[in-house]
């Protein structure tokens, strides 16, 4: 397994890079006074770099999904199935399938089995560095049947002869279930969170009347899972299934919901998929909490708050699973390798890990980053960084990135307004250099101790800077021949502060974004930090709203 192995040697420093600071030219929008522009070039740029690990490629890979189109040609039987199907249907043939649904629900059929795994390449996929597809996906399956019985089972002993008349065994009960207990459509249910002013109702608008009750083999549930399970069924439109949420009950998508979540990382949770074919290696935080390879780890995937942990050793959930799995497992033959554990009570679940900081943990979700950058308008950042938790944006979704860094499911409070464009503002001439240095350009940032040529004279830097004309003086002094400054010009005289109480501009005063003064009678509203900069001039200043 040469090509895994090759995955990880660069986990602890893609981690560390991805922290580091980006190229990244922001220059202030002509279009809009209080926001600013930057490449779009520069954004692709920061998002390759920030997930260059070759796993995000693997999970790249892992959630392609095909045309649904292709998926509902696909039948029992075809020649012109796609070959992961071919290999599925060798693996797990009808008589299989049979066996283990003879108590399922209707909606359950082999033919809408096959076409959530035509949805979705990777399952039962090829690989290329010698391991065994087809045990993997043998495996796959019997996994996710293990998991369907204790999600969807009928639980009935084998003993029960009036509620089993055909005594079989409670892992051959999967799929009973194809709603939740309780539920029917048309009754609105597990609605919590919806219609509220936040980014999960502006990404995943709920639809009036609409229940998002538990539906499906893996029993999706929230506006949140059927926004994100619509998108990546229906080319990224959420609302699809949020407007009719009962096809996850009603079509294939009732068993493509189930194959999505086994693909889909959670991190720093794995996809079970990667725990299966060993694609993913356990950090060595995860080996320490007694995270490794086997059924136990899908479990704390799937349910690790509720059913792993030494106080759950004994709870009916992971006992129930574990049983499914041992009985599925000796079946179908399953070779169990030595490194492997069926259970989780040892493991610590990973809700409860912390891996903050851990350097060979990748994340999944952008957040912004509120840095302090000194050198960036506003010390804004104007970047997204990697965490482990849900946020509005995927590192996993094209497109993300550049939504996360103009906030556009207004989920960062407080942050700049960011427009992305292909082109950039083009720039006034430049003056030729003084002296070797080069000339002063308005829309570059400066900080203390940086020189200028402007006017046939340079010019130095007396702290941040940028749009400020040095000719002005502000945060800017000249350099005579000798390399001895002028003297500061005094500051102007105060003058009356308007009717509001504001205070008067002070060129000794340092202000922040957000700070007023007021300067000739006019009140002024600090965009960044600023001292010296004459609220006349404009630069960091405008003029204030009242």
């Amino acid at each position: 397994m040469s090509t895994t192995t090759q995955l990880f040697t660069v986990l602890g420093i893609s981690a560390a890079v991805s922290t580091a600071a980006h190229a990244i030219n922001v220059q202030p929008d002509p279009q809009n006074p209080e926001g600013y522009v930057v490449a779009k070039a520069d954004i692709e740029a920061m998002a390759a770099a920030k997930t260059a690990d070759p796993m995000y490629q693997v999970w790249a890979q892992a959630l392609r999904t095909r045309d649904n189109a292709v998926v509902e040609a696909i039948v029992p039987g075809s020649a012109n199935n796609p070959e992961n199907v071919q290999r599925a249907q060798r693996v797990f043939p009808q008589q299989q399938w049979d066996f283990l649904t003879q108590m399922a629900a209707p909606e359950y059929t082999y033919t809408r089995f096959l076409r959530a795994i035509g949805k979705f390449p990777a399952f039962c996929g090829d690989y290329s560095d010698g391991r065994d597809a087809d045990a993997i996906c043998k495996r796959s399956i019997v996994t996710a049947f293990a998991h369907f019985a204790q999600e969807t089972g009928g639980h009935i002993s084998k003993d029960n002869v009036s509620d089993n008349p055909l005594g079989l065994e409670e892992w051959q009960q999967a799929l009973v279930h194809v709603r939740e207990m309780g539920w029917s459509e048309g009754e609105e249910g597990y609605t919590t969170g919806c219609g509220q002013n936040d980014w999960q109702n502006r990404r995943w608008p709920c639809a009036p009347g609409q229940g998002y009750f538990g539906r499906g083999a893996k029993q999706l549930s929230y506006h949140f899972n059927y926004g994100a399970f619509s998108e990546v069924m229906f080319d990224g439109d959420a609302t699809v299934l949020l407007n009719n949420p009962a096809l996850v009950a009603d079509s294939w998508l009732n068993l493509a919901s189930a194959i999505w979540f086994f693909l889909t990382p959670q991190a720093p949770k794995p996809a079970m998929l990667h725990v299966i074919d060993r694609t993913w290696v356990p950090s060595q935080r995860e080996r320490n909490a007694g995270i490794g390879y086997g059924f136990g780890t899908t479990i704390n995937v799937i349910n690790g708050g509720i059913e792993c942990g030494e106080q759950n050793k004994y709870k009916g959930q992971p006992v129930n699973r574990i049983r499914y799995w041992q009985g599925l497992a000796h079946h179908y033959n399953i070779v169990i390798e030595s490194d492997e554990e069926d259970t989780c009570w040892q493991q610590t679940p990973y809700g409860s890990l912390n891996l903050e900081g851990a350097t060979d943990v990748l994340y999944t979700n952008w957040e912004g980053d509120w840095g302090y950058y000194a050198d960036r308008p506003g010390g804004y950042s104007f970047e997204c960084k990697l965490v482990g938790y849900q946020t509005a944006y995927s590192a996993l979704v094209p497109g993300d990135y550049e939504k996360c860094v103009t906030n556009f499911y207004q989920s960062h409070a407080g942050w700049p307004q960011v427009r992305v464009s292909d082109t950039l503002p083009s720039k006034p001439p430049t003056e030729p250099p003084v002296d070797g240095v080069a000339a002063w350009d308005a829309a570059t940032v400066y900080v203390q101790g940086e020189q200028v040529s402007q006017g046939g004279q340079i010019y130095e830097a007396k702290w941040w800077t940028q749009g400020d004309d040095p000719l002005n003086g502000g945060p800017w002094q000249l350099i005579d021949s000798g390399g001895q400054s002028e003297p500061t010009p005094p500051s102007d005289p105060v003058d009356p502060a308007p009717g509001d109480g504001a205070i008067t501009w002070d060129a000794a005063t340092i202000y922040v974004g957000g700070d007023q003064a007021s300067k000739n009678g006019v009140l002024y509203q600090a965009k960044w930090w600023t001292q010296g900069d004459d609220p006349i001039n404009g630069g960091p200043w405008q003029r204030a709203n009242n």
